[in-house]
């Protein structure tokens, strides 16, 4: 610029230069040291390459499995680029509860995944935030509450249900099959009733379209691929499991809008008979009042109604397999189980009352719940403002793993965290006792609002299948060769395997 001007340069603007970029350096410095002071220290973690971040460094088939590695060397609170984007992972329970329970106005927000976000925009309950997320919360608790949940009609629900899983059981006549469907179709029907009004039959093609879609949506969104579009989505749009992953979305969205608008086409406004019914004359009645900014909106049901039906399919079929595939693979521990419910109830159906007479039974679930872990990493939290937690700096807006399974498998908490070992919940008088460190539906202001429903279904599902068949592993192999190597997914499933339901009454 100089030499354009017409300036000559010289030594003396040569030494200007140098003190002027020295002066900018140490200015630099003086900055980058007071907002180190200022903010404090930022967690610790692995060295991150430009825009790959940790990427090579990750096991994406099994990611958890790479951050329980990290966290045994870097501490309960760490940081991890996935591409370029920064993730603060916490890990083990009393670093899990501190943030989640302690501090869980601060780490209470959802951060939305890119794959997500773009059919959900922000509306329903799972992925949501601000007063959105507040306002469908309160009014799904307080509408599921009113539909049974935990209450006796509920369980009058799930009773029939079972009886109805039964049946299907029976028709394999104690041949192998693979319990996956049938269980899936039970445990769906329970938040088909309470969100739709109704069951469906096993065989209705568009209930198990709607069931198979949804299942196979959660595997492809824990596949490496989905994985890596939502670190680059801006370059990874062309990958075939993004296209089937919106594909088999929009084909879920079109099957709701046609069952909501078929209950839209009945609504009687003296008598709410599902979720789907309550929204709707909520939202009528706001709008009759003049009320036109409402979250009661059409995309807000649609997107929450999705939510709770797979919500209420995948998670608490997932957990029944495990628990079923366990008692194969552990006769004795099914031996036990099976003493007790003969002594306890004998063949008169279970309630949810039994439970507390039914220590090593509701052991037994519990340890299925712990060691299957089906949300290894829990769903990704976002901080709502600055906080110096456990010494370090982490800034608002951060995206949170709250490593679940790091809870549930924490050495300081259970005895032995890898094994299948139901005495984890049971004290020295063979009496059930609660475990602080169980916390298999996370924890603070974003616990699973299902979880009350999820405990019942579990319990009566679990117990009536118990007291009709013994489960075995298919002819030709043995309890030691059944595998317990969980399925890629956004839940850790059971691998592909097959039982048999030798029946017992």
């Amino acid at each position: 610029s100089l030499k354009r001007a017409g300036i000559p340069i010289t030594s003396s603007h040569i030494l200007v230069l140098v003190s002027v970029l020295f002066l900018l350096l140490i200015f630099f410095v003086i900055v980058s040291n007071f907002s180190s002071q200022r903010n404090g220290k930022q967690p610790p973690g692995p060295r991150a390459l430009p825009v790959l971040g940790n990427l090579l460094q990750l096991d994406l088939t099994r990611p958890y499995n790479t951050l329980l590695k990290l966290a045994k060397k870097y501490g309960s609170v760490f940081t991890i680029y996935l591409g370029p984007q920064k993730v603060v992972v916490l890990a083990g329970f009393k670093t899990v509860k501190e943030a989640l329970v302690d501090h869980d106005d601060v780490f209470g927000d959802r951060y939305s995944i890119h794959i997500l976000n773009e059919f959900s925009q922000g509306h329903g309950i799972l992925w949501s935030n601000g007063d959105s997320w507040k306002e469908m919360r309160r009014f799904a608790l307080t509408t599921l509450r009113d539909f049974g949940m935990g209450k006796r009609a509920c369980e009058d629900k799930i009773t029939e249900e079972c009886q109805q899983l039964i049946e299907v059981f029976k028709k394999f006549k104690g041949e192998a099959f693979d319990t996956t469907q049938p269980m899936n179709h039970a445990v769906s029907n329970i938040i088909c009733s309470i969100v739709y009004g109704s069951r469906f039959e096993y065989d209705d093609p568009e209930f198990t379209a709607l069931v198979d879609q949804t299942n196979r949506n959660a595997q492809i969104f824990g596949s490496p691929s989905v994985q890596l579009y939502n670190m680059f989505p801006s370059l990874l749009k062309w990958i075939a499991n993004r296209k089937e992953f919106h594909r088999i979305a929009a084909a879920n969205m079109k099957q709701n809008l046609t069952i909501i608008n078929h209950l839209k086409e009945n609504l009687n406004p003296q008598m709410s008979r599902s979720f789907v019914d309550a929204f709707m004359l909520r939202k009528q009645k706001l709008e009759e009042s003049g009320v036109t900014n409402s979250h009661f909106h059409d995309d807000n049901l649609l997107i929450t109604v999705m939510n709770l039906f797979a919500a209420g399919t995948e998670t608490t079929s997932t957990t029944l397999r495990w628990a079923l595939l366990l008692m194969a693979k552990y006769p004795k521990i099914q031996d036990e189980v099976q003493e007790e419910l003969r002594r306890v109830i004998g063949d008169r159906q279970v309630q949810v009352a039994d439970r507390k007479n039914l220590p090593f039974t509701d052991a037994v679930i519990h340890e299925t719940q712990r060691l299957s872990s089906i949300f290894p990493a829990g769903l990704p939290h976002k901080t709502t403002r600055d906080i110096t937690f456990q010494g370090h700096f982490i800034e608002k807006g951060t995206t949170v793993f709250p490593l679940l399974t790091s809870v549930l498998h924490d050495p300081d908490e259970w005895e032995r965290p890898h094994s299948f070992y139901p005495a984890h919940f049971l004290d020295k008088e063979r009496n059930f006792v609660k475990r602080d460190a169980f916390i298999p539906f996370s924890a603070g202001h974003r616990i699973c609002l299902g979880e009350g429903l999820a405990r019942m279904e579990l319990f009566l599902f679990f117990v009536t299948l118990l007291q009709h068949f013994r489960f075995t592993p298919a002819p030709g192999v043995s309890e030691d060769e059944l595998d317990l190597t969980p399925s890629v997914g956004i839940t850790l499933t059971p691998p592909p395997h097959k039982l048999c339901a030798v029946s017992q009454i």
